[in-house]
């Protein structure tokens, strides 16, 4: 038996098919393979003549290889089988044999391994993938106090299984596309039959099989690819870790779309009011969920509108304040040197950077910095006359309003937003804040996510369910 990773640099490939010569077809594959070190070419005696077996070094597993191939085609006393074909029935029930070398080589490098025999004119293919993967663990970004424990990983397999175990029902779909012209990455698409919008599955797959991309390593390459506004700051398509916030929207007649190699699976169409539902809303009393995202778009206003809001009263309009807080806030601007609109501006630029500072950091200090960064930078500013008293609090109460937002990439564009509102409040006061919040709901409301309007059912003409949307209904028995 021998066992190499060289190949022999030759002319280029012709076969198309698998010959019943075993040599050419080792041949071809040299040369198909040429340079790629992590593909293994076994070649033994066995009682049914040469035997050639090929598959990925790191995506098979070579114990299960040992024992249920090799072992099987070298043992030659008191063989019943005659070929090469019995004697692998006896040992796997369900394998392919395939003679087009353009299926072969897709499917040896998907992880499965192929057994070229002389004389036999196919490749027999046989399923012994093993490579080392993350096992399924708690949700990182999606933490909930009620609720399953469980979040997606980067094997496409351990994904699907663990939404079809909630779903004991043929009518749980799931389509098959494959996208990147080097990469060939399976996305899988997967809705319920009863319940999806067929228009806007159709239109899902279409911008699906549109890409015309070389590589797809990771969900947002897709997202970006398929969501209708690209420059858009608003995201139509969420994505989640969570198989129980996959079913859930799957039963609301929404689209999961798995990407091989990503642990976060796309939902589409997304709404403005999904970014403000979490993970563990099903899980509580409708009531409090209610009132807590009641709560959440108070704080979500407050985060966006605060600092414009602070910037446009203290520099345009004084009069609207009370004496008494407004004595209190010249007392404490007293001495620092820029105006208002300016250390704001330096303030939530230094905040962003300490947030962004304690994503980047490792997670044991990470914490850390961010906290003792707020508290000596913030002190220490002060008390140098350089930022006001106001300001940190401004700032910090900005801040932790917009950590109230349950989806990231939701609270991503209101944090530039804030910078182009507080620009206009320094500008032209509440004039300015006036203009900048009519531009953004003008835009959400022409905003639409693969034909569903963005701020449905609060501002579309269509009839949509508002069940789970500003609250949730309690559910019915």
């Amino acid at each position: 038996m021998t066992e190499q990773h060289t190949s022999d640099p030759s002319d280029k490939p012709v076969l198309r098919t698998v010959s019943p010569d075993r040599t050419e077809n080792e041949k071809y594959l040299n040369q198909v393979f040429d340079n790629c070190a992590d593909i293994v070419f076994r070649s033994f005696n066995s009682c049914f003549g040469e035997i050639l077996i090929v598959y990925v070094d790191g995506l098979a597993d070579t114990k299960e290889l040992d024992k249920r191939v090799i072992k099987p085609l070298t043992r030659c006393e008191d063989a019943n089988d005659s070929n090469v074909r019995g004697r692998l029935d006896g040992e796997f029930r369900s394998k392919d044999e395939l003679i087009e070398f353009q299926e072969i080589v897709k499917r040896i490098l998907y992880g499965e391994t192929a057994v070229f025999a002389e004389g036999l004119p196919c490749a027999i293919m046989i399923q012994l993938i093993k490579f080392e993967h993350r096992s399924v663990s708690e949700p990182q970004l999606e933490s909930s106090i009620r609720g399953p424990r469980e979040a997606f990983t980067e094997v496409l397999q351990t994904n699907l299984s663990l939404l079809r175990r909630k779903f004991n029902t043929p009518e749980l779909k799931m389509e098959e596309v494959q996208i990147g012209e080097l990469t060939r990455t399976r996305v899988m698409v997967s809705y319920l039959a009863d319940e999806v919008n067929m228009e806007i599955l159709a239109k899902v797959k279409e911008k699906l099989t549109s890409i015309k991309s070389k590589a797809i390593l990771d969900a947002n390459y897709i997202e970006e690819s398929i969501e209708g506004s690209s420059f858009s700051l608003f995201p139509q398509i969420q994505n989640t870790e969570r198989p129980d916030t996959v079913a859930a929207s799957v039963i609301e007649g929404k689209i999961a779309i798995f990407v091989d190699g990503s642990p976060n699976v796309l939902l589409a169409p997304m709404t403005f009011w999904s970014g403000f539902q979490a993970a563990d809303d099903h899980y509580e009393r409708f009531l409090y969920v209610s009132a807590v995202r009641i709560i959440r778009i108070v704080l979500f206003i407050l985060s966006l509108l605060l600092p414009s809001f602070y910037v446009a009263l203290t520099t345009y309009h004084p009069q609207m304040i009370p004496n008494t807080l407004l004595i209190s806030i010249a007392a404490a601007r007293e001495g620092v040197p820029f105006p208002t609109v300016i250390e704001t501006f330096i303030m939530e630029i230094m905040f962003e950077g300490l947030r962004e500072a304690g994503l980047r950091l490792p997670r044991a200090v990470g914490s850390a910095v961010s906290i003792v960064g707020a508290l000596v930078i913030g002190e220490s500013a002060v008390q140098a006359g350089f930022i006001s008293a106001p300001i940190v609090i401004i700032v910090a109460s900005t801040g932790i309003a917009s950590f109230a937002i349950p989806r990231y990439n939701l609270s991503l564009p209101f944090r530039l937003l804030r910078f182009l509102l507080l620009g206009l409040a320094g500008s032209l006061g509440f004039y300015g804040i006036a203009a900048g919040t009519t531009a953004i709901l003008i835009h959400l409301c022409i905003l639409e996510s693969f034909g569903v309007p963005y701020l449905a059912p609060l501002a579309s003409s269509k009839k949509f369910s508002a069940e789970d949307t500003l609250y949730r209904a309690p559910k019915k028995g």
